[in-house]
């Protein structure tokens, strides 16, 4: 196994933890910066105002996007399973 190998493994392993995070992440991130400013305006800092829509979002966002994250996972396992045999070299 040479290094070259080692980190195009390690670059597609971050390469999908990204693509997976990163809906459910910008999501959260742009609820939150609506209710931030909703909180500005209002002048209302309650933390649950901001917590539950976040929760809310990121929970509907796997709901919709679950089914193709469950493909890239199957896809990235199938393919990381395939080059076991390249490790024998």
């Amino acid at each position: 196994m040479s290094q070259t190998f080692v980190v195009h493994l390690a670059r597609e392993a971050l390469f999908m933890v990204l693509l997976l995070a990163g809906p459910s992440m910008a999501v959260a991130l742009l609820i939150g910066l609506l209710i931030s400013v909703l909180q500005a305006t209002t002048q209302i800092q309650d933390q649950m105002l901001n917590m539950v829509p976040k929760i809310v979002g990121m929970f509907l966002t796997l709901l919709l996007l679950g089914s193709w994250m469950l493909k890239s996972v199957i896809n990235y396992t199938t393919n990381l399973f395939n080059q076991i045999p390249n490790l024998l070299h």
